[in-house]
């Protein structure tokens, strides 16, 4: 299993940026997909998470802000953040998680630096 994930980069406060994180090897569509985030100093948090359903959950800090989607015909999870702060600078890593196993599997971390 698989997850390819890339979209971070530098970014101006009130910037956008959208990560993609690809999974391979592994039933897409029976899994629960999120993306977390780790500042230097910090633990990590969830940042948004989308179920196979198609529900779902956010952090306080970026609800009216980021969009999680999920597209299964390419096994991929989508994070599209907007009106991005400072605070926002982190480490993001996807993760998804085997409705059949309830193993998780992450993908490398693209760093996202949001500075003036």
């Amino acid at each position: 299993v698989q997850l390819q994930a890339s979209g971070g980069g530098l970014v101006q406060p009130g910037g956008s940026l959208r990560l993609s994180c690809t999974a391979s090897g592994i039933l897409f569509t029976d899994s629960t997909v999120g993306w977390y985030r780790q500042a230097p100093g910090e633990q990590r948090e969830l940042v948004a998470s989308i179920t196979n359903t198609g529900a779902t959950n956010y952090a306080d800090s970026v609800k009216g802000r980021f969009t999680i989607s999920r597209d299964n015909a390419k096994n991929t999870m989508l994070l599209q953040m907007n009106s991005l702060k400072f605070e926002d600078t982190a480490v993001y890593s996807c993760k998804l998680r085997s409705l059949r196993t309830s193993y998780d599997y992450w993908g490398q971390g693209t760093q996202v630096t949001v500075s003036s």
